[in-house]
C-alpha cells in the first residue's frame, strides 16, 4: 500500500556535506532531486522463489548508487519515473517508514518473520545519511526483538555496527555485504556511486568485530567481466571475518538491459562483446531469463564452470553457502512489555 504521488522536496539535504562514512571524494557532479511520501505499510510481501525472504522494508525507492545493472530499475517505472537516470536521481524517501513498522509489529497477526531489509533497493545508499531512516527501523526492530537480515553496497552501515551486533545479541541479525567486483577502478565502472569494493571488505571487518554474523554476496556475476574474480573476493572476505557467500547470476530485464549495454560499450569497449557473448552462452542464447525460479541461475557448461569455481573456494575457505539470511525455527520476537504509570 502506499501513499499519493510523492511530494518534490524543493531543498532535498546533501547527504554528501555529513556522510564521511559513504562516499570518498568530492561530491559527485549529477542532479539528486527528493520526493517525499508518506507510506501506509512499511512491510511488502514477496511471492517470488528467486529471492530467499518473504518480507521486506524499503525505505527509499530508487538508488543513488546507479549500478548498471540494477535489477529494481523496471519498479521506478510505477511511479512516472524512468528506470535510466530517473532512478539514479530521482529517490522517492518513505519519511514515516519507521512508525509504520512499529504499527506492523502492534498488530496481533505479525508473528515476527524474519525481515529482509534493501529488498528492492539498497537500504544505506546516501540519502541515509541525512534521513536515518534505516537506522531508525532497526531500533524498533531491536524494540520488539524481530528477526532481520540486510543486504547493501554502502560502508555507512559501519555507522550502526552498534545496534547491528545488539541485535544479533538480543534477537537475530545477518548483514550480506554484496561485492561483485575486487577492483575498485572496475567497480567504480559499474556500480559508480557505491562504496568501493576495499572500504566493503573493511566493512565486513567491521560488523564481524562488532559482533554481526557477516556474509557477501558475489552478485551478479557477469560472465566475462568479472567471473574470474571469484576466487580474490572470497578470499578477501573470509580474511575480513565473512562466514558465508552466495553467488547470483546478472538479470538484464528489458527495461535494464540498455542502461547496462550502454554503460558495458562506455566502460570496456575491447571486451563487451566478449560479455554479450558470455551472458547469452549461460542464458541459453538469450540475454534473459524471465521465469521465476531460473532468473538468477544459468545453464550450461560455462555456467556449470563458474559454479564449480565458486564451490571450489566455498570450500577452501570454509565458507557456508547461504543467501539473504532466513532464519529458521522459533522467532525472538516479542512484543514489549508496556509500562504501567505509577499515577
Amino acid at each position: 500500500m502506499i501513499s499519493a504521488v510523492p511530494r518534490p522536496v524543493a531543498n532535498p539535504p546533501n547527504p554528501f556535506e555529513e556522510a564521511s562514512l559513504e562516499w570518498d571524494g568530492p561530491p559527485p557532479p549529477a542532479k539528486l532531486e527528493v520526493f517525499e511520501e508518506d507510506a501506509k505499510s512499511a512491510l511488502s510481501r514477496n511471492d517470488s522463489p528467486d529471492v530467499g525472504f518473504t518480507w521486506s522494508v524499503n525505505p527509499y525507492r530508487g538508488c543513488f548508487h546507479a549500478c548498471a545493472y540494477c535489477y529494481a530499475r523496471p519498479s521506478h517505472q510505477y511511479w512516472g519515473f524512468g528506470a535510466g537516470t530517473d532512478f539514479d536521481r530521482k529517490i522517492v524517501v518513505k519519511r514515516n517508514v519507521a512508525e509504520r513498522l512499529r504499527e506492523a509489529f502492534e498488530r496481533p497477526s505479525w508473528k515476527g518473520e524474519t525481515i529482509a531489509f534493501s529488498g528492492n533497493t539498497d537500504c544505506y545508499q546516501p540519502l541515509e545519511a541525512s534521513y536515518g531512516l534505516t537506522r531508525a527501523c532497526l531500533e524498533v526492530c531491536r524494540a520488539f526483538r524481530q528477526p532481520v537480515s540486510l543486504i547493501t553496497k554502502s560502508k555507512l552501515i559501519r555507522r550502526d555496527a552498534d545496534l547491528l551486533g545488539a541485535l544479533a545479541r538480543e534477537a537475530r541479525c545477518h548483514v550480506t555485504v554484496s561485492i561483485p567486483f575486487a577492483d575498485d577502478a572496475m567497480a567504480r565502472k559499474m556500480e559508480p556511486f557505491a562504496s568501493p569494493p576495499t572500504k566493503r571488505f573493511e566493512t565486513v571487518r567491521v560488523l564481524a568485530e562488532a559482533g554481526v554474523p557477516v556474509g557477501i554476496s558475489v552478485g551478479p556475476i557477469i560472465p566475462g567481466l568479472n567471473d574470474d574474480q571469484i576466487p580474490t573476493i572470497l578470499e578477501r572476505a573470509v580474511d575480513a571475518g565473512a562466514r558465508s557467500a552466495f553467488a547470483i547470476l546478472l538479470r538484464l530485464p528489458k527495461q535494464v538491459l540498455p542502461v547496462f549495454d550502454a554503460r558495458l560499450e562506455a566502460a570496456f569497449p575491447m571486451r563487451a562483446e566478449k560479455v554479450r557473448s558470455a551472458i547469452r552462452m549461460v542464458r541459453g542464447g538469450k540475454a534473459n531469463e524471465s521465469r521465476f525460479g531460473d532468473r538468477m541461475r544459468g545453464r550450461g557448461a560455462r555456467w556449470d564452470a563458474i559454479e564449480q569455481l565458486f564451490e571450489l573456494h566455498l570450500r577452501k575457505h570454509g565458507l557456508a553457502r547461504t543467501g539473504v539470511q532466513h532464519f529458521e525455527g522459533p522467532t525472538t520476537f516479542e512484543r514489549p512489555t508496556p509500562q504501567l504509570s505509577l499515577f
